[in-house]
Order: C-alpha cells, then sequence, then structure tokens
C-alpha cells in the first residue's frame, strides 16, 4: 500500500469533462442525479430506413466565445470535433487545478491524453471527396486523424513539454491515461499530468459497423422503444451499448508538488491495476479481468469491505455485464458494494467513457452520492445492487473504477477520498 506520507502520492487536482448529459460539469451531474438520459435520436448524420441504428448518446453545442483558441480562425483546419472537445475540457481542469504553466514548470508536466478513435471522421470525409469530385484530400486530413495528434495540440494548448504518450486501450483508454500518468509521477520524470480522453464516434461507418458486430443496440421496426430506455446495463433484457460521444480530463499531480505549491485535493489515486486478456479480440476474459479487479486492490491495502462503491464498465452487453459481476462475485464474494453503471444514463462514449465515468465517480465522492442505474430490470443471473431506486446518499471514502476494453485491455483504478 502507498503511504498516506508518500511524496509521489498521485493526487487528483482537478477535472471536467462533456457528455451527452450536458457541456458543464454541474449541469451534467444534476442531470445525473435526477436520473435523467442523455440518449436520444440520432441525427448526426443523415440515414435511410435500412441503417440499423437509430439513438445515440450526442454532446451537445457550446459557446465558444470564452475561449480564444476554440476561434474559428484558430479551429479552422482541425474539424474533427475531438480537438475542440479535448481543449474544451483540459483547459477547464486545469482552471480547476489552479496550476499555472509556467516555462520553469512546462518540463515537468506530462500528458496521457488520448482518444481511441480518433479523428477517423476526417479521412472518411476526404475519401468521400475524392470518390465523388475527385479531389485531393485537405492538408490537414492526416493531421486530424492522427490518434495521437490529440495529445500534441493538448501540448501546444497548455505548454507542457514533459513526457508525452498515448494510451490507446479501446473502451479503457481514460482509466489507462490515469494510470500511466501515475507511473509518470511515480518514476520521477514529471510532478504534474494532464490525463483523460476524447472521443466522437458517430460516424455512419463506425456506428453501423459496431452494430454489425452485435455490439451496439440495433433498431427493432416492430419493436420500438423510447431512446433513453435502450442503455440497461445488468438488466435481464440487456440488448448492447448505445455509441455515444464525450472527452473528460483529470490532472493528477504528486503529494509533494501539490502540498509545495500550496494546491487543495479531496482525492488521491490510491492504487491500479492493468491487465491483457490474450483470450478473444471483443469478449472479456473472465480470469484476468477478476485478476486486475483484485490487484487493485491489493495495489491499494485493501480489503474487499474497505470499498464503498462500484462504478461500473457496465456497456448494457449480454457477455460483459455478466463477466463484470462475476469478477465482482469472485472479489467481494457475497457482499459486492453498490454499483452504478454510468453508461445507462450517457451510453458509451468508446475511449472517452471511463474518463467521464471516473469524473461522475469523483463528483459522488465529494457529494456524498451514489448515482443511479436507470432502466434496471432485475436478472436472476446477476443479483446485483446497482442503485436503481435513484440517486442514493454514501459516505465514501474508496471507490473502484472499472474499464474494460476491446483486444482485453482492462484497468482498474482506486479512488480515495482523503479529506
Amino acid at each position: 500500500m502507498m503511504s498516506a506520507s508518500d511524496p509521489k502520492q498521485p493526487v487528483i487536482l482537478g477535472y471536467d469533462m462533456v457528455s451527452p448529459l450536458g457541456t458543464d460539469l454541474t449541469s451534467q451531474w444534476e442531470r445525473a442525479a435526477r436520473g435523467e438520459s442523455g440518449v436520444g435520436p440520432l441525427t448526426r448524420f443523415p440515414y435511410d430506413e435500412n441503417f440499423p441504428v437509430r439513438i445515440a448518446g450526442q454532446v451537445a453545442g457550446f459557446d465558444a466565445a470564452p475561449y480564444p483558441f476554440l476561434a474559428p480562425r484558430e479551429m479552422a483546419h482541425w474539424t474533427s470535433p475531438i480537438y475542440r472537445h479535448a481543449m474544451l475540457v483540459v483547459h477547464r481542469a486545469l482552471a480547476a487545478s489552479g496550476i499555472e504553466i509556467t516555462p520553469g514548470l512546462a518540463p515537468r508536466v506530462g500528458i496521457t491524453f488520448s482518444t481511441a478513435v480518433g479523428g477517423l471522421d476526417a479521412v472518411i470525409a476526404a475519401d468521400r471527396l475524392m470518390v465523388k469530385d475527385g479531389k485531393s484530400p485537405h492538408p490537414f486530413t492526416n493531421p486530424n486523424s492522427c490518434i495521437n495528434m490529440v495529445g500534441g495540440k493538448v501540448s501546444i494548448l497548455t505548454g507542457a513539454t514533459g513526457p508525452i504518450t498515448a494510451t490507446i486501450t479501446a473502451c479503457a483508454t481514460g482509466a489507462t491515461s490515469m494510470i500511466i500518468g501515475s507511473m509518470f509521477l511515480r518514476q520521477g520524470i514529471a510532478d504534474v499530468v494532464i490525463c483523460g480522453a476524447v472521443d466522437f464516434p458517430l460516424v455512419e461507418p463506425i456506428v453501423a459497423g459496431f452494430a454489425s458486430m452485435n455490439g451496439a443496440y440495433k433498431h427493432k421496426k416492430d419493436q420500438p422503444e423510447e431512446p433513453s430506455a435502450a442503455s440497461r446495463p445488468f438488466s435481464a433484457n440487456r440488448r448492447g451499448f448505445v455509441v455515444s460521444e464525450g472527452a473528460a480530463s483529470v490532472i493528477i499531480a504528486t503529494r509533494e508538488f501539490a502540498d509545495a505549491h500550496g494546491l487543495s485535493y479531496l482525492f488521491e489515486i490510491a492504487g491500479w491495476s492493468m491487465t491483457s486478456d490474450a483470450y478473444h479480440f471483443v469478449a472479456p476474459n473472465p480470469a484476468t479481468v477478476t485478476r486486475c479487479v483484485g490487484e487493485s486492490l491489493a495495489a491499494a491495502g485493501l480489503k474487499p469491505a474497505d470499498v464503498a462503491a462500484v462504478n461500473a464498465h457496465g456497456t448494457s452487453t449480454k457477455i460483459g455485464d455478466s463477466v463484470e459481476y462475476d469478477a465482482l462475485s469472485a472479489v467481494f464474494g457475497g457482499t459486492i458494494p453498490p454499483v452504478s453503471a454510468n453508461k445507462s444514463q450517457i451510453g458509451h462514449a468508446m475511449g472517452a467513457s471511463s474518463g467521464i465515468e471516473s469524473v461522475f465517480a469523483l463528483e459522488g465522492m465529494r457529494r456524498g452520492m451514489l448515482l443511479p442505474t436507470i432502466n434496471y430490470s432485475p436478472d436472476p443471473e446477476i443479483p446485483i445492487d446497482c442503485v436503481p431506486e435513484g440517486a442514493r446518499p454514501l459516505a465514501q471514502e474508496f471507490v473502484l473504477k472499472n474499464a474494460f476494453g476491446f483486444g482485453g485491455c482492462n484497468s482498474c483504478i482506486l479512488f480515495r477520498r482523503v479529506q
């Protein structure tokens, strides 16, 4: 267990996010606490009656006027929405942290802010233009699609010149960014790290591709449903994830740095684990998922009874939810803590999802409140307390965050409230 006086202990100084529930932190929390859903009709692109998906979790527009770095002239070439939303949440998270990245500090500020899907929309748009009109791609097509460019833009925005890497682990990318950032701090190669993730995957072939592989919730003409009821993790009638979009940023630093600079913090990253399934390209491996959960507790020096709540991966797929439950059962026995599945309200924002959900978990710890899992219908094979009745008051010192990605990439984090 990391000592409470360990100077390299990672602490959380600030965070921010955008999600289908809104574009400012307070309104997103308030809507989530009321049990609202951000899932609605898919409007990002036109489609015909044969398109398999009709719903999505979409991020609303926001007023960019207060942010000069997002002015039309500045963003003219950066057409993929991942860039403006990444820069927005990083800017606001840094403001919340109280850190000013001066030239002297810049070499000690690392970046693990990443994306899983990236700016593929730019490549698809360029391909269609070539086919239709025979025009060459825009010079910024490849930079827009470059998977690590979002971290590069964060570096340019903030002036951070410390170690930088793209922590691409599919749906676990946001959580992995915090783990790798914590490693930077523990290794002494950074004092501060800008973590987080962004994904805006609502592009025709990506959405349809998830449907064709039986991952995404598909429209049934003879069984119409309200979009808000479609995402239902751990429920008996779950039918796949709802594709969504969003971004989140979490600023971490060593305890030593925070204390030396008079920066306040409520949370630390108490422990973590990453495992690889070596099993299947999408189906999770129960053994390595269970090990990831157990190792994260061990790294924090915790007993299962110490964990107040779990923020689940909870995608609303048959096998994924079942394996996550089995892993929790194996680690916690018959006393699994309450489990919140935020994807019931925001859908699945791919790599950004675990970043957004981590922010929801941290806000819940700060406010002493667990968010609900909405649309819940009990599954007798998954006897779990997933807070179905609505937001629940609960003091939380330790919260486990699970994140599991395609390709067998597992990341689990233990957050601790220290004040």
